[in-house]
């Protein structure tokens, strides 16, 4: 009786005193699975100062340097892209300008329309960044939002050229900040029509509620064959894949944007490849009626 009695003292002690290591090890976790998302939180372990709070101290100030340098760098971003859009804008309006065609020569011209390419380019790059750099930072304005619209009205605005479009937009209610959203679905459609097949391509555009509650977006697109090794890649900026890819227009940023603006509201976003050439993306968000957690 008095050994079972010292076990159960035993027990509990040590339950005490692992107490404060036990609350370092679930903060580590749930910032480690947050990114850089979850770098504003904090220990702050009271109580006195012994080997387990100095732990938790040098842990707090190690997270506050780094939440201190991952806005900072955000920052940067945004700041120095919106400095460098007036320029740019400015030089699209004199090359525009210099190049009429009422007063300019044939060569002019056609100097003009070459360096009008490589501006819109830069601007749309400088556009990508600021876009990046925004949809990284938590969503504060938030609203009620059904992806069913957002996929019908991207796949019958954006132009496709010969890849032929289908949209099967499902009740699929969520909430979030509309305009990234629409950025989110208008990415993915235009990465699956840009990196297509030359002749009888298609894009399928589906939206819907999961057996979980969650929402989803998922496009699914005829292509080439993307070696799934390669698909984490596809999410980090300024990534393409092969030498088709790499003459592609546009910034490299589409699908990293959409992972950010995804973990922003407490999404996720995964990539498969489809039997047969191109890519399966789905973006999976919290339903309405769950809020803002995302269950994972």
């Amino acid at each position: 009786m008095v050994l079972v009695a010292a076990v159960a003292f035993s027990w509990l002690i040590a339950g005490r005193l692992l107490q404060p290591l036990h609350r370092v090890t679930e903060t580590a976790r749930r910032i480690a699975a947050a990114p850089d998302r979850g770098l504003h939180e904090r220990i702050a372990l009271a109580g006195p100062y012994d080997e387990v709070k100095e732990l938790a101290d040098t842990f707090d100030g190690m997270l506050a340097r780094l939440d201190k340098s991952f806005d900072g760098q955000r920052r940067f971003i945004a700041n120095a892209s919106h400095e460098l859009r007036t320029p740019l804008t400015l030089n699209r309006t004199l090359l525009e300008v210099a190049t009429d065609p009422a007063t300019a020569s044939p060569e002019l011209v056609q100097l003009g329309r070459t360096l009008l390419a490589v501006n819109d380019r830069h601007e749309r790059l400088i556009e990508g960044l600021l876009l990046l750099a925004r949809s990284e930072r938590p969503v504060t304005e938030r609203a009620y939002v059904d992806l069913a619209d957002v996929v019908g009205h991207v796949a019958g605005q954006l132009p496709t050229g010969s890849v032929k479009v289908e949209a099967v937009a499902h009740e699929a209610p969520t909430i979030g900040n509309a305009v990234l959203l629409e950025r989110v679905v208008h990415n993915l459609v235009e990465n699956g029509v840009r990196h297509n097949l030359p002749e009888h391509g298609w894009v399928r555009a589906e939206s819907g509620t999961r057996p979980d509650g969650t929402v989803f977006v998922r496009v699914t697109n005829s292509g080439p064959v993307v070696p799934r090794y390669e698909i984490p890649n596809l999410f980090e900026p300024f990534r393409r894949l092969g030498a088709e890819r790499a003459k592609a227009p546009g910034a490299g940023l589409g699908l990293s944007i959409v992972r950010a603006v995804a973990l922003a509201h407490g999404g996720g976003v995964q990539a498969d490849p489809r039997d047969g050439g191109g890519l399966i993306v789905t973006v999976i968000l919290p339903t309405a009626a769950l809020g803002s957690e995302y269950p994972t």
